[in-house]
């Protein structure tokens, strides 16, 4: 009888600490209430009116933003969006040049009236696309005699050449293009560099050598 009477007291000793500790809850949860009604009721009319006007002038700022960068996607589709396209259309071209480049090294074909009809037949062709691209806003890069630029060339090869400045570009290995202001495709090139002196070279591998 007394484990009973011990064990129902202890049990009423914990209900009655988990109410009081229950209760405190509560009591902490509605003074933080309270103290937030308070603060909110301590604002002026004016400061409300500002506090909203921050808030409105965040959220136009923000539509504006949202609008821009709508309207630099629409461009960005309308000007670009036959990015993919143009770049596969321009295997037309090179294989153009590919066909003639072969018919000329056919020595059968060589000094032939055949021959001068079929390039000149390419060369109609070729201006046509290039003209079709313009149009389009599809232009190929000048290159030669320009600079090496990294980001409108790629350089194939180096070319011995004292006349030209070390990284002109001599010779196009592929042509390059651009849509409006974005690259297509760099033109693949080759750009001069000074011609080695034997007798410096000699000089140098002696002194390999040496070492």
């Amino acid at each position: 009888m007394e484990k009973e009477e011990n064990q129902n007291q202890e049990n009423t000793t914990i209900e009655t600490s988990d109410e009081t500790i229950g209760t405190e809850q509560q009591s902490e949860d509605k003074q933080e209430e309270n103290k937030s009604v308070e603060e909110e009721k301590e604002l002026s009319p004016e400061e409300k009116i500002k506090e909203l006007e921050d808030k409105l002038a965040r959220t136009f700022a923000e539509l504006e933003n949202q609008r821009r960068r709508f309207e630099k996607e629409k461009d960005d589709a309308f000007d670009y969006g036959g990015f993919a396209f143009a770049k596969e259309a321009l295997n037309l071209i090179d294989n153009l040049e590919r066909s003639k480049l072969i018919l000329e090294s056919d020595e059968a074909l060589k000094d032939t009236e055949v021959l001068k009809k079929t390039l000149e037949h390419f060369d109609i062709i070729n201006k046509d696309l290039i003209s079709i691209f313009a149009k389009n806003n599809i232009k190929p890069i000048d290159c030669i005699n320009k600079k090496l630029d990294p980001n409108l060339h790629q350089a194939m090869m180096e070319i011995e050449d004292d006349q030209k400045e070390p990284g002109t570009i001599v010779q196009e290995v592929q042509k390059g293009f651009m849509i409006k202001n974005r690259l297509l495709r760099p033109s693949l090139v080759g750009v001069s560099k000074k011609t080695e002196k034997k007798d410096d070279k000699n000089e140098e591998n002696r002194e390999n050598l040496d070492k």
